[in-house]
């Protein structure tokens, strides 16, 4: 009965193939579940849940949730954290306001007395230092705002171009003083957007501001604007007077000053106010450093009419 052990020989072996495969095509689909859900906890999906039986990539399935759990439980504190630290600025700057205003008040008071060239000196001073002081709990106060997405945004139909036009008109004598040659690259046609315009106006003044405060003399800051794949895309560009030992995502923090050596006044709020007020608007600025060049670049989506 040769044969008899051979049939059965063919039979085990035709049989473990079949169980080896579907075997393998359930391994196949448990690792395929196993990484659908590491992709979602690498995308920062961190609500949804890793359920489902996977064999044996259960013990790594239960890692992952502790993973997912400490991950979740990181996010939520970082965004009470910074709910807390905004929440903190909108009230002190307001609370700033009124003694501030009686300050000012009683310095315009005594600018009316009869007093000595010296005396007038220092009133003159402490009213300069009050204003400025003014300025920064303003400033304070709409970032505070606008990141909290408290900001009260008057959304239109603004032409990118028109409002670059308008701020460097506005600037003219600032520009002027400044030595700087402004070089502006803007198409003729308007570039459309959906912007606060008062808001919008403010982030291209801070940012020729900054150009200018931080740009070598005798230098020329570029503007120019575009539209690159369904966006109306800005940009200005300098060549900075010092060594930017800086990276680009610090520079845009809140009293952050890219050289600290200078003694001209600055609070460090220019940049952090560009970035709040565009991303409150729907748009996106990042800072670009290439050697000694500093390039400001925001996005916006076109406007399209309904």
């Amino acid at each position: 009965f040769w044969w008899y052990g051979t049939f059965a020989l063919i039979i085990y072996s035709v049989l473990l193939f079949f169980f080896l495969r579907k075997y393998m095509t359930d391994i196949q689909e448990k690792y395929k579940l196993l990484l659908k859900s590491t992709n979602q906890l690498a995308e920062g999906h961190l609500d949804v849940p890793i359920d489902g039986d996977i064999g044996l990539f259960n013990p790594i399935q239960d890692e992952l949730k502790k993973i997912q759990k400490g991950f979740k439980k990181a996010v939520e504190e970082e965004v009470k954290n910074e709910r807390m630290k905004t929440e903190l600025v909108t009230n002190v700057s307001h609370d700033l306001k009124t003694p501030l205003t009686s300050i000012i008040g009683y310095i315009d008071l005594l600018k009316k007395e009869d007093m000595s060239p010296e005396a007038q000196d220092y009133v003159n001073v402490i009213s300069q230092k009050s204003e400025h002081l003014k300025e920064m709990i303003q400033d304070l106060f709409e970032i505070s705002k606008a990141t909290s997405g408290n900001a009260e945004l008057v959304l239109e139909k603004l032409d990118m171009v028109k409002l670059l036009q308008q701020t460097l008109g506005d600037m003219e004598d600032r520009i002027s003083s400044s030595g700087r040659i402004i070089r502006t690259v803007l198409p003729e046609e308007p570039l459309y957007i959906s912007g606060d315009g008062k808001r919008l106006y403010r982030v291209y003044q801070n940012l020729m501001e900054n150009a200018l405060k931080y740009s070598m003399e005798g230098t020329r800051i570029y503007v120019e604007g575009r539209v690159e794949e369904q966006k109306v895309i800005t940009e200005i560009k300098n060549i900075a007077a010092y060594e930017m030992d800086f990276t680009a995502d610090k520079i845009v923090e809140r009293f952050q000053r890219g050289d600290v050596n200078r003694t001209t006044e600055g609070h460090g709020l220019g940049l952090a106010i560009a970035k709040s007020f565009s991303e409150a608007c729907g748009g996106h600025l990042d800072i670009i450093i290439d050697g000694d060049m500093f390039k400001a670049v925001i996005s916006y989506p076109l406007y399209w009419e309904n």
